[in-house]
Formats: structure tokens, sequence, C-alpha cells
């Protein structure tokens, strides 16, 4: 036999359906709190705008800063590489210039340590020691140089001039003590172009070749000589050829 419900009367849910009830209520519970924690969550919320967080500006502004900081470090760079390469070449022009003043000196310390003949282009005309009654001691104490008169005479290298003057048989004569501490002596000059005390060097005009004196026609008579004196004459050939004088 069937029983039911009367009309309008409840009847308390049995045991299963108290269960199911409950179940389907801790589910919806549940749904709408993790719902509402998410929506309430602000990493999971929509993403605040631009103006609301100031982000952007911030990133932008620090960028820029950045981008100056890498303009002041290029400058500052290319200063340093222009001052360096500026002291390069000052540097450089220093060495250089240094160069060519040493250049220079040795230059002229070589010019002045040369020997040159006392007649160029000339040949020697009576040799060392000849011997011939034409001279007081019977035999040649320097050497002829082929010149006709007005030939320029030049200092064979750096001295003083120590006589300037007339030289009896020698006429108008120089004699010049030379650097190295020897002397020699220009003979039957036609006239003389320096004064006694006067430095001259390798090179210098210092008379013109005459036939002043005791000759038989116009030449240059040298002499090398140990002392200023008469008497201390050495070998003139050899003497030039020791400084490098090929005659």
């Amino acid at each position: 036999m069937a029983f039911t419900c009367a009309p309008g009367k409840h009847r308390r849910p049995g045991r299963m359906q108290r269960t199911t009830a409950r179940a389907a209520g801790v589910a919806a519970l549940t749904t709408t709190g993790v719902m509402a924690t998410v929506a309430a969550t602000p990493a999971l919320a929509a993403e605040p705008s631009p103006e609301q967080t100031g982000l952007i500006p911030v990133v932008t502004a620090s960028e820029a800063v950045a981008e100056q900081v890498d303009d002041q470090v290029a400058v500052q760079k290319h200063a340093a590489f222009e001052e360096a390469a500026r002291q390069a070449a000052a540097k450089k022009a220093v060495e250089e210039r240094e160069a060519r003043v040493r250049a220079a000196r040795e230059a002229e310390r070589k010019r002045l340590n040369t020997f040159v003949s006392p007649i160029t282009g000339s040949y020697v005309s009576t040799s060392y020691q000849a011997s011939s009654s034409l001279w007081s001691s019977g035999s040649h104490t320097g050497i002829d140089f082929h010149a006709s008169s007005g030939t320029t005479v030049h200092a064979v290298g750096l001295g003083t001039v120590v006589e300037a003057g007339w030289g009896g048989a020698y006429g108008n004569q120089i004699v010049i003590k030379m650097n190295d501490g020897t002397y020699t002596q220009y003979g039957h000059l036609s006239s003389i172009e320096v004064s006694v005390g006067q430095q001259v060097t390798p090179g210098q005009r210092i008379a013109l070749s005459g036939a002043t004196g005791n000759v038989t026609g116009a030449h240059l008579h040298f002499e090398a000589r140990t002392t200023a004196e008469y008497g201390s004459d050495i070998d003139p050939v050899a003497y030039l050829r020791n400084h490098g004088v090929n005659i």
C-alpha cells in the first residue's frame, strides 16, 4: 500500500536529501567566496592606467637621465681623446724641434771641425822642402798653391788670427792659431781681410793671393807649423791630408 504526504504538509528531508543539500550549499558558498576573493585581489584585478600609477613617467625620466649621463660620458671621452691627441702632437713637435736643434748643432760641429784647401780648385806648384837658393834656409818651408793675383784665400779650419800684416820675405801674411793648437800661415797676399784676435771658420775668406815679398810671380805660400814662429814648420800636405783635405 502506498503512502503519500498530505497536501500542505512538509515532510522533514531525509538523510540523503540533507546531505546533498548541505554539499550544494558548501559548493555555492565556496564558489562565491573564491570569486569574491579573485575580484578583491589587486594582482588579479584589472591593471590600473599609467595615469593612476605614475610608473611610465618614472621610467621615462630614468631613461632621459641615463641618456644625459651617456651623452656626458661621450663628451668627456671625446674631450679626453682630443686632449691626449693634443699632448701627443705637442710632444712630437718638441721632439722634432729638439731633433732639428741637435742635427743643426752636429752639422755645425762637423763644419767647424772640417778642414778645406786654402785655394779652391788649385794644385801644389812647389812642394815642401824643395831645394833652391831662393829661400834663406835653402829649402822650401811650405808649399805653393798655383793662383793668379786676386784669388780668394780661405782659412783652412777653425782658429784665431795671431798675425796679420807685413812679414818680410813673406810679404803680406796671416798666421792663424788653429783649434787643435797648430798654426797655419798664408804668404805673399795682395790684400788682408782679417785682423789679429779675430776668429775664423773653415772656408772663410781671409785674403786675396798676390806677389808681395820675395817671389817670382803670384801664388799662395802656405805653411803648417807647431808654433807661430818661422822654423817650426811641418809637412803641410800631410797636415791637410790628416785633416781630410785631398790635395
